[in-house]
């Protein structure tokens, strides 16, 4: 499993999860949002982050919206339980997936 972060300028950060392990609170607060959060403020120091994602137990937890807080990332809400697909579901996610693919073929 991978975690994938874009932004309107394109990706951002590509953190893989080893091992068939679960995304965590604890994980991603130490293994993704900070590098996301560098990366972005590399690109622009003086621009707000605005962060989009879904309600999984790891986005929601006290944890990461504390972290969240702390940084002075602002969050978009997803709405619970929302009949509309997400973006990423029409553009990212087929991009990961065609990109997978052709590594995977290539080591073959």
């Amino acid at each position: 499993m991978v975690v994938t972060f874009v932004s309107k300028a394109g990706q951002i950060a590509t953190i893989p999860l080893n091992e068939q392990r679960t995304v965590t609170a604890d994980w991603y607060t130490t293994n993704c949002l900070p590098k996301v959060i560098t990366e972005l403020r590399k690109i622009n120091p003086e621009r707000r982050i605005i962060l989009h994602q879904d309600n999984a137990s790891s986005h929601t937890a006290q944890r990461t919206r504390q972290y969240l807080t702390e940084e002075n990332v602002e969050l978009l809400d997803h709405p619970p339980h929302s009949p509309d697909l997400s973006p990423n579901d029409f553009f990212t996610f087929p991009k990961i997936k065609n990109r997978l693919v052709k590594e995977y073929f290539e080591k073959q």
